[in-house]
């Protein structure tokens, strides 16, 4: 019993030093991978903001052919409005000579 009670906090002392050990160099991987996730980050960044400028052109691009077709549309539909608004005025003309 006697070197139980001296073993066993020996034994304990060399397991704690053992996880000790396995800790440190665990976080010392850990901050490495930390590094290299953060170059790999800084590296996606940037390519994302090379890609900005191109966005903002393409964005550019469609606002203005959004304008485009927009103002095509509103020229044709005043086109045949006023077509269908001379049609019925040539025709309420028309009637009104028929009454006359």
């Amino acid at each position: 019993m006697e070197t139980l009670g001296t073993v066993l906090p020996i034994l304990l002392y060399i397991l704690g030093a053992v996880l000790l050990i396995a800790l440190i160099i665990l976080v010392i991987k850990l901050i490495q991978t930390v590094e290299r996730t953060n170059a790999i980050l800084d590296n996606v960044e940037e390519k994302v903001n090379s890609l900005n400028s191109l966005f903002n052109v393409i964005d550019s691009f469609s606002s203005t052919m959004s304008n485009i077709s927009s103002h095509v549309v509103e020229s044709v539909t005043n086109m045949i409005s006023s077509l269908i608004h001379r049609r019925k005025k040539k025709k309420e003309d028309k009637e009104i000579e028929d009454y006359e």
